[in-house]
């Protein structure tokens, strides 16, 4: 018995893309929290490149006096 395309697609395919997307949010929660860990990386990266070298020039105008 030979399905017609259309029949496949109500029978097989909806269904499974149903089930595979249709009621769950874990993927889209997984794209927030790597979005948000990224977030953070880049303004730890920023904080310690602007700290880093206040440090720097701390240290040498110090080391100057002494």
């Amino acid at each position: 018995m030979e399905m017609g395309l259309i029949q496949y697609y109500k029978q097989v395919f909806t269904p499974y893309m149903q089930a595979r997307f249709g009621q769950t949010e874990r993927g889209a929660s997984l794209v927030e929290y790597a979005l948000l860990v990224a977030l953070i990386a880049v303004v730890c990266i920023a904080a310690i490149t602007l700290l880093g070298n206040r440090a720097s020039d701390n240290f040498s105008e110090i080391s100057s006096e002494l």
